[in-house]
């Protein structure tokens, strides 16, 4: 006997579907096979050419929203706009730079309007910066390859006696290159903090395989869900475009320790190095989805979903399972999209 669907209205931001995809498209697809939720979504950008504007089979309107380097004040005054047109039931920010204004924001969106949402605290938010790492891992049982942020090349330069070469240099929200020389690692520190800004992160490199982990945490210290996916084809990016679900328990367990130490709350990306020696370093805990969470989806657990379900309230049972040897391979798609639509998304910032 079928349940009847809830019919819900869900915004869901990262809908860039490029080479260096946002989890946006995913997140929808993943929503889209509910078999709890009839889902109508809204899209929000914050780039006229995000390609998942356009892709009307997935995404039932678009707005456009502020950048998050103008405040919380100009982005609760669009959402309040979106809202009085849409009446949204959930939110779902899906990059990093723009967690932390959704997340100061979201009590007054569940107070003013009943919009939920289902994020990390502030104090979690900012306790798995990369600048801090190294120190969430002792707090939180798992091994953190040593690192230290710098602020300008100089810094490189004294690092002398704390590193030896090769180094990660790292963005603070996006990008990892691997250093040989402190000259090498001056060079990424320029493209680098161009592009992400300060502080830059000069990280111990560990050898090995690299693995990740998709998970959801309820914020109590249980973790509803994880799946382990090993990269199999890899862009110049470092973007996974292909990769394979994983019978790792140890790497699941590591997992479901970060998550019930932290008490994690909701989706987060755990990028782990399995050295030669069969250790696993947790190298970044990316604090949401990432953009090949649709592989938990094919493996049985539905990660957005339980997310969704947990943000309105509902009581969630923790999956226990997963398919092992499911593989995700991403394609490129040209979409053709009349002028118009262009048009009208770039002045009237609705599609």
């Amino acid at each position: 006997m079928s349940t009847k669907k809830q019919k819900i209205t869900v915004a869901v931001t990262g809908l860039n579907n490029i080479d260096s995809p946002g989890p946006g498209i995913p997140v929808i697809r993943a929503l889209k096979e509910s078999t709890a939720f009839e889902v109508r979504i809204i899209g929000l950008s914050y780039e006229t050419l995000e390609p998942g504007l356009y892709m009307h089979d997935l995404v039932d309107k678009s707005y456009q929203i502020p950048m998050p380097s103008v405040g919380t004040q100009p982005l609760l005054e669009r959402l309040h706009y979106i809202h009085q047109q849409e009446k949204l039931d959930v939110i779902i920010p899906n990059f990093d730079a723009e967690l932390h204004n959704f997340i100061k924001v979201a009590d007054i969106l569940k107070n003013a309007y009943n919009i939920a949402t289902f994020l990390p605290t502030q104090k979690q938010f900012e306790s798995r910066h990369k600048s801090v790492l190294y120190e969430f891992g002792k707090e939180n049982g798992v091994k953190v390859p040593f690192a230290k942020m710098v602020f300008s090349p100089n810094d490189i330069y004294q690092l002398g006696s704390e590193f030896t070469y090769p180094v990660a240099v790292k963005g603070k929200y996006y990008d990892a290159q691997i250093a040989s020389t402190p000259e090498q690692a001056v060079n990424y520190f320029y493209k680098i903090s161009a592009k992400w800004g300060l502080p830059v992160i000069i990280q111990e490199f560990v050898s090995g395989n690299e693995v990740n982990v998709t998970a959801v945490g309820d914020g109590e210290g249980n973790c509803m869900g994880a799946v382990p996916m090993r990269k199999l084809y890899i862009t110049d990016k470092g973007k996974a475009w292909a990769g394979i679900s994983l019978a790792d328990e140890k790497l699941v367990e590591i997992a479901q320790t970060v998550i019930a130490n932290s008490k994690w709350k909701g989706g987060c990306e755990l990028e782990f190095i399995k050295s030669k020696d069969g250790e696993y370093y947790l190298l970044e805990m990316n604090p949401r989805f990432p953009a090949w969470v649709y592989l938990a989806v094919g493996c049985g657990q539905n990660h957005p979903e339980a997310l969704v379900k947990m943000a309105l309230g509902k009581k969630v049972k923790p999956f226990k399972d997963y398919e092992v040897g499911k593989m995700f391979i991403r394609y490129s798609y040209d979409q053709i999209v009349n002028l118009s639509e262009f048009e009208k998304i770039s002045t009237t910032g609705e599609l």
